[in-house]
Formats: C-alpha cells, structure tokens, sequence
C-alpha cells in the first residue's frame, strides 16, 4: 500500500534531518560560512556537506562566494529558507516548553522590543489556531464530508 501523499512528508524529505536544521539555525543566526556552521552544530564536515548541499539543490540556501583563491563560499536563506524562520522558532519554544531543562538557552527581541514569543494565527481573521479547532477540507486532493 503506497504512503499518504503529504506536504509535511515532502517537506521533511527536504529539511527534515537534525543536521539540516541545525545547519539552517546557524544561518539564520548570522554564521554562515562552512566552518562556523560545524562548529556550532557539531556535525560531522562530511554530513554537513552533504545536508548543505541538499538545502542548496532544494533552493532553501544558495551559496555566494566570498572569496577568489581558494574559492570560499557562504550559505544565505532563499524566500524558501526565510519562510522557515517561524517554524524552527515553533520548534525552538516546544523545546523550550518540553524538553530543555531550566532557562531557553537562546532567546529572541522581537522589533517592537519585547522578548519574542511566536503563535499560529489564521491569516483571514488573524485569530490564534488552537488545536481541535479547525476541520480537514481535503485529504489527498478528495473533499472531505
């Protein structure tokens, strides 16, 4: 029996890999060239090499060179890698709220100048989504009863 046919699946086929996201919160942490985004993940230079380079294929970073002899690059978020931003800073506070013991070891301001706490909002109405409080309108492609 073939899988269910999911966004998320899609997605996490991309970026779903703990060296992947790791990677990509180092870039959006501003450490955007190889040797800062192993230091501070700790990923082996091979796995991140290669979790790089998929994040490149995929069009969530692209790699700008800074540097002629020997070539040097960086890895900057594309719109796709910048879309992500939200969700590793919802993963960021479940971690925070679920698994980290003690204080959040990173904390962000958001521009108005508070500590920033994110959350799923509707777009028409702007009212939070809590959960059970929406229904599935298609699964698959199929409308749903």
């Amino acid at each position: 029996m073939p899988a269910r046919e999911c966004s998320i699946a899609n997605a996490l086929a991309v970026v779903g890999e703990r060296w992947s996201f790791l990677a990509l919160r180092e870039v959006m942490l501003g450490q955007r060239r190889f040797d800062q985004i192993a230091a501070n993940t700790g990923a082996s230079r091979d796995i991140l090499a290669a979790r790089l380079r998929k994040l490149v294929e995929h069009g969530v970073l692209r790699k700008e060179q800074y540097e002629d002899h020997p070539p040097r690059y960086e890895y900057v978020p594309t719109e796709a890698g910048r879309a992500l931003q939200p969700i590793l800073l919802g993963l960021m506070q479940w971690g925070d709220k679920y698994v980290t013991q003690g204080p959040p070891p990173t904390v962000w301001e958001h521009s108005c100048g508070e500590e920033l706490h994110t959350t799923t909002v509707c777009a028409h109405c702007g009212e939070p989504v809590e959960h059970g409080e929406s229904r599935l309108l298609r699964l698959g492609g199929v409308p749903q009863a």
